[in-house]
């Protein structure tokens, strides 16, 4: 656990909260991590959230993802998953009315947004 959040806070920076379930493990791993930044005399500590809840609502939309990029058999390069994984969020967003402006039809919306 300790190795996965030391990659982690090395590739995407330090987080302000983490979300996560009900697991035990991770729990004491993320409050050892902030024990020590205690130790270490850092002012911010890592919000840890435990809430299935919210971590049910991630996870039904990477469902959503994975079931798309499935069948693609992966991308050669990682600005163009990034910019095709962002796509898809996009109008998958729109689609359950996330971004959704009265006035404005969907494509208009997915094109400002696109840009």
């Amino acid at each position: 656990m300790m190795i996965f959040i030391k990659q982690t806070i090395n590739n995407n920076g330090f987080p302000d909260k983490v979300v996560m379930d009900k697991s035990g493990a991770n729990y004491a791993g993320l409050a050892n991590i902030n024990l020590l930044l205690i130790l270490a005399g850092f002012a911010t500590m890592i919000d840890i959230l435990q809430v299935k809840y919210l971590n049910n609502i991630i996870e039904q939309d990477h469902r959503f993802i994975k079931k798309i990029t499935k069948p693609m058999m992966g991308f050669k390069a990682f600005h163009s998953a990034q910019a095709t994984i962002d796509g898809i969020e996009t109008a998958h967003m729109i689609r359950k009315g996330q971004l959704s402006e009265e006035n404005i039809p969907a494509y208009k919306q997915f094109m400002a947004l696109a840009g």
